[in-house]
């Protein structure tokens, strides 16, 4: 499967056939323009602009924004209600969990909630964690997503919605998450897109990738 960082908590998970799901498309809010995908299925994790762009994505996709369990094309999703940050006041978050080619994904959205039982034994197994970092009004922190981590145990994570050079968003850089990991952990990519198999995962220890995204 390929999964390609398209910025803020936008990602294209690709399974090996081809079908392809976006996740939370953004509108120029952010700072940087959203590059134009196609796919079979968006899934939208809350009601924010900057989760819920469409108009960067081509054809007639699937619009998955509720809570269930749904097939795209052999891709397994299901959805999982969380909340924002201070809980109802900010509304409610969807965790959306996918199974492709084998590997199970985990994007937790927009999440705000501090880590706790239900949320994490809901996920769980997770091979590919997609974890916001950057706090702010609306998501958990590097300390908060750190704890969602350790509970969760997951082989791979990769760090979203924290703020770029081109960012205008008032958040957390990435910087503040890495430096609660040993470097040996840490791998950093010169790419935006990463590729994994079943195989590659031993549930030994989790890794930290840091994608890189790429201009227009």
């Amino acid at each position: 499967m390929k999964i390609q960082w398209l910025g803020h908590s936008a990602f294209r998970l690709e399974e090996s056939t081809g079908t392809a799901i976006v996740t939370d498309p953004y509108n120029n809010d952010v700072g940087f323009e959203m590059p134009a995908q196609t796919a079979d299925a968006v899934t939208l994790s809350n009601p924010q602009k900057d989760h819920t762009s469409l108009k960067h994505i081509k054809g007639n996709p699937e619009i998955i924004k509720s809570l269930g369990a749904f097939e795209v094309k052999g891709i397994h999703v299901q959805s999982i209600r969380s909340y924002a940050h201070a809980g109802k006041k900010r509304g409610e978050n969807i965790i959306y969990k996918f199974r492709i080619d084998g590997v199970e994904v985990c994007h937790l959205g927009n999440i705000g909630e501090e880590c706790n039982i239900r949320i994490v034994e809901s996920v769980m197994p997770v091979n590919v964690l997609l974890i916001p970092v950057g706090g702010g009004l609306m998501t958990i922190d590097a300390a908060e997503a750190r704890e969602y981590v350790d509970k969760i145990m997951p082989d791979i994570v990769i760090p979203m919605h924290y703020k770029t050079k081109d960012s205008a968003l008032d958040i957390d850089k990435v910087n503040e998450f890495l430096e609660l990991f040993d470097e040996e952990d840490i791998v950093y990519c010169n790419s935006d897109t990463i590729y994994f198999d079943r195989s590659d995962f031993d549930g030994e220890k989790t890794k930290v990738i840091v994608l890189e995204k790429q201009s227009l």
